[in-house]
């Protein structure tokens, strides 16, 4: 019983820690996008909203985390947007189409 419960707390400190860890590249591959393309990322934050196990290109397994994100086009909309990291690698993003201002 002992055993069980070590395992346990380390399974969930990994977790925990790993979480942490992804959240952390999300928020760098968030604000990469962003700025690639424009945009302003609201409330300097993503959250993780879906956890699943993926493969990476070698057919390892991975846990692939999705993430929500707010950000703004011209300072007074909001379009949510998303992104995909399968463990600390940026997998799949989606920023939906918006108008530009034209300068």
């Amino acid at each position: 019983m002992e055993i069980l419960l070590i395992v346990i707390l380390f399974a969930s400190a990994w977790f925990w820690l790993d979480s942490i860890g992804s959240r952390e590249a999300a928020i760098q591959h968030g604000s990469a996008l962003v700025a690639r393309t424009n945009l302003q990322l609201l409330d300097e934050t993503v959250a993780c909203t879906r956890i699943r196990v993926g493969r990476n290109s070698r057919g390892r397994v991975q846990l692939l985390r999705t993430y929500e994100f707010d950000v703004s086009a011209h300072g007074s909309d909001r379009m949510a947007c998303q992104l995909q990291m399968l463990g600390r690698q940026l997998h799949a993003w989606h920023i939906p189409p918006y108008l530009q201002a034209v300068h």
